[in-house]
């Protein structure tokens, strides 16, 4: 464990592109994030084919992967929705974002898989999310674009036990878990949860947690709560090589270089 404490993890550093600043164009956000001594990007589904395109011509001008999709619909129109309706304008939305995986060259999509709220109770959110989850593993599997399912603060998969059920159930390689260490702080300890989810990890987020006078908010990284030393030994254990991406509040050159230094420090076991 001490040994593990001291080396840098294998682990490739992405930033999300909505923290990249909108004013610029797409091209211009790309470098800035190339610059800034990100090696990866992780983009939101983009409808717009003519758009899409101009994501990819930046990646590769940029030498910057887009390795993941930020699904856009799972949060207005949740896959536990009972209306039939909103349930496939969440189901293409997925389906867009694995088709925007496959231009782009990413092996992800992330998926927030379903809210519970006064409409939907936990059972229901569990069956009616699975049951459309594995209408898409066909197509994940075509595409070659792993599905992520994300825990957030939507009361819901509230256990990292309960979060690798709900991944084993689907008996597919193409459902993974995609880890926020930031999500669970306010009510458990990421290095638990790493530690628990093992090889189901598929991407990271990375960001730090507040929540001091019980206020719950998301903090610049190294200024929270979180234990990243005890992050870093937990990641070291179960081997994980893949991507992490940064997602924070956006801001100018300067700001993401910053990132990206305090990023490095995390990586280093800090």
């Amino acid at each position: 464990m001490a040994a593990a404490a001291t080396t840098r993890l294998p682990i490739r550093k992405a930033v999300e592109f909505s923290m990249l600043p909108s004013a610029l164009g797409v091209m211009e956000r790309f470098q800035l994030a190339r610059d800034a001594g990100f090696e990866e990007i992780e983009c939101p589904t983009t409808p717009d084919h003519s758009k899409a395109e101009e994501i990819l011509a930046a990646s590769k001008k940029a030498g910057l992967r887009v390795h993941s999709v930020m699904n856009q619909e799972h949060w207005h129109s949740p896959l536990s929705s009972s209306d039939s309706a909103v349930v496939e304008k969440s189901m293409e939305g997925m389906r867009t974002s694995l088709h925007n995986a496959k231009l782009w060259g990413a092996d992800t999509v992330l998926l927030v898989p379903a809210v519970v709220n006064p409409d939907t109770s936990y059972a229901q959110a569990w069956e009616r999310s699975q049951r459309q989850i594995r209408k898409l593993i066909p197509l994940a599997e075509e595409l070659k674009v792993i599905i992520g399912i994300e825990e957030v603060w939507n009361k819901f998969l509230l256990s990292p036990l309960e979060m690798a059920r709900y991944v084993d159930e689907f008996q597919s390689p193409w459902i993974r878990a995609y880890f926020d260490v930031g999500n669970i702080e306010i009510w458990g300890y990421p290095q638990d949860w790493i530690r628990t989810l093992g090889k189901r990890i598929v991407k990271l987020h990375i960001k730090d947690f507040s929540f001091k006078k019980r206020v719950a908010e998301f903090v610049p990284l190294l200024e929270g709560e979180i234990d990243w030393k005890a992050v870093h030994a937990a990641l070291a254990d179960i081997g994980y090589r893949g991507t992490a991406t940064v997602e924070l509040s956006d801001g100018d050159g300067e700001y993401l270089k910053e990132v990206n230094r305090r990023f490095d420090r995390i990586l280093n076991g800090v």
